[in-house]
């Protein structure tokens, strides 16, 4: 099974990363390249990767998945452009449904890894895409952690367990994680880890961590 991840974040992150990367595949992981699932797979959960718009969560999934992703990017409009957060990398696609991507870890446990449109707006679709879902991995950029706050609470309003990775980006703010919970109003026993989306080491760990946390979960849970 999975070994136990430590949930704590470091103070400090050292690795840029940036909101587009071409995806890559999830060899860290232990998974084939193959299409399909080894023998020795005993189970497989699924997870939902959940943020705001340009928060690096289609480059996550596609660093990490042994398949070739599922992306349903679409050019961002001047109407949409009224509606949702600007943001100032340049990004000019957004996820319109969802993206999709699978990751096996240690060879026994499937990820089945959903990514939500990062716009309040298609919170229906959420709603739609977390059925089912045993957690969800919550990306946030420290240059904009209010940006964070509907994600988030849209994960407490749907009673999922989640653990958050700070996707680390040039020339954004470190903070501790005591810092980032109390910012965040996470609970203590919120995971939350450090992340280069476009690093599969990274990215593996950050899944990891959050897998970790919905053991722990489990066991508590009465």
């Amino acid at each position: 099974m999975v070994s136990k991840a430590a949930s704590d974040a470091p103070s400090q992150a050292s690795q840029p990363s940036g909101a587009e990367a071409a995806p890559g595949p999830g060899a860290s992981s232990g998974a084939g390249s193959g299409k399909y699932l080894t023998s020795s797979v005993a189970g497989a959960a699924k997870i939902l990767v959940v943020g705001p718009l340009g928060v690096g969560k289609t480059t996550l999934i596609g660093t990490v998945s042994e398949i070739k992703p599922l992306s349903t990017e679409a050019v961002m409009t001047q109407a949409g452009a009224r509606v949702d957060t600007v943001v100032a990398d340049g990004k000019t696609t957004t996820t319109v449904a969802l993206d999709f991507g699978r990751m096996t870890i240690d060879g026994e446990l499937v990820l089945y890894l959903f990514g939500t449109p990062g716009q309040q707006r298609f919170l229906p679709a959420w709603r739609d895409l977390a059925k089912g879902s045993l957690g969800a991995l919550a990306l946030v950029d420290t240059r904009d952690l209010e940006a964070s706050f509907d994600a988030l609470g849209n994960l407490e309003e749907l009673g999922l367990p989640f653990a958050v990775a700070v996707n680390v980006f040039p020339g954004s703010p470190q903070y501790g994680a005591d810092d980032l919970r109390a910012a965040l109003d996470l609970l203590p026993d919120t995971p939350v880890v450090a992340c280069d989306a476009r690093d599969p080491a990274s990215s593996v760990r950050a899944l990891i961590a959050l897998v970790s946390h919905l053991i722990d979960v489990a066991t508590e849970t009465p």
